[in-house]
């Protein structure tokens, strides 16, 4: 009797590091992306801040991902944490956002 079993593996979103770990022929070995893992390792991503950002560069940058996710870091540490949120997750954030809903933190 053989049973044959199939596994669905799910697609993962996987960054080169800077920094990272080199295989046998030279060529840089990927890791996943992670909450709080460095800013400067989502390579390739173009970082955005709002235009009401003021000029001392004190402000929130946000970075699309491949794969629709979205990296946040604070610009007065560019070479801080990103955190990783879905785009439903920023969805949410921004309908909130628009609806008034963090008006009492300012």
């Amino acid at each position: 009797m053989h049973v044959h079993m199939h596994v669905l593996v799910e697609p993962v979103i996987i960054w080169l590091t800077h920094q990272g770990s080199y295989g046998e022929f030279g060529e840089r070995l990927m890791s996943r992306t992670h909450n709080g893992m460095a800013s400067t390792d989502l390579q390739g991503v173009v970082w955005q801040k709002s235009l009401h950002s003021n000029a001392n560069g004190t402000c929130v940058e946000l970075a699309r991902l491949p794969g629709g996710d979205v990296a946040v870091r604070n610009s007065r540490f560019p070479d801080g944490p990103a955190l990783i949120y879905t785009r439903a997750e920023i969805e949410s954030l921004i309908l909130g956002v628009k609806d008034g809903e963090f008006d009492h933190l300012m």
